[in-house]
């Protein structure tokens, strides 16, 4: 796909910690007071996650808004024609995806990424915009899901944080069912350019993403290949 996206393994405004990955993802826009808009489908639009979209955001240079599904629901292709960035936050990505098919939002977030909108997200927000990622959309139950596919690949957020993200991935791709990925700290986000990752931003001390791959019969863990790290904590 063209355009830009980041994608955030977890932490961030949702939970109060890393606002340097905040103050990254609106850099990126390239102009002064970018406007951002908050997709909160994952959580039903939590009034929680609404609210400290806003907390984090008035803080910051910005003009935040938010679209909400849920409720009465403003005309969508203009609503994200109006925006500079667009950040999808975490929840149930099986329940997002189907609500996102019923508006028709996937063709409309591709065509904001192809005019320079910033696309980012965190944890379902983060795996959803790959050919697959590892999601608890149902409950106590961690497992390959098939998401949008604008980028290539699967995705695990909160590959270090949450115990069974690692095993449960390493697992899934030895056995080939889910492609090889990529693994994201929280607290840290892998930012995309035209299909291609050219940065990890680490926004919290030791936090990373990596390349995960079967080679041999054996997994790999390595430093996401061609990428530049960038230390915003």
């Amino acid at each position: 796909m063209k355009g830009q996206v980041i994608a955030i393994g977890g932490g961030g405004f949702t939970e109060g910690r890393d606002p340097g990955l905040d103050a990254y993802v609106l850099q990126q826009a390239g102009v002064k007071h970018p406007r951002i808009g908050f997709i909160g489908t994952a959580s039903g639009d939590s009034d929680r996650n609404i609210a400290n979209f806003y907390s984090r955001h008035v803080q910051l240079d910005c003009r935040p808004s938010h679209l909400a599904l849920f409720r009465r629901t403003p005309d969508i292709a203009e609503w994200i024609a109006s925006q500079d960035i667009l950040f999808v936050g975490g929840g149930n990505t099986k329940s997002m995806l189907a609500a996102w098919a019923g508006w028709g939002l996937a063709d409309l977030l591709r065509d904001a990424a192809a005019r320079g909108t910033v696309l980012a997200g965190i944890s379902a927000g983060a795996i959803c915009w790959f050919e697959s990622g590892v999601t608890d959309s149902n409950a106590g139950v961690l497992g390959p899901l098939p998401c949008l596919g604008f980028l290539a690949g699967s995705c695990c957020p909160h590959y270090s944080l949450e115990l069974e993200r690692k095993p449960t991935y390493q697992r899934l791709l030895l056995t080939e069912a889910i492609q090889p990925g990529v693994a994201i700290d929280d607290g840290a986000a892998v930012h995309y350019v035209d299909g291609r990752p050219v940065r990890v931003i680490s926004g919290s001390k030791g936090m990373s993403a990596y390349a995960v791959a079967p080679v041999d019969g054996a997994l790999q863990t390595n430093r996401i290949p061609e990428t530049e790290l960038v230390e915003v904590y």
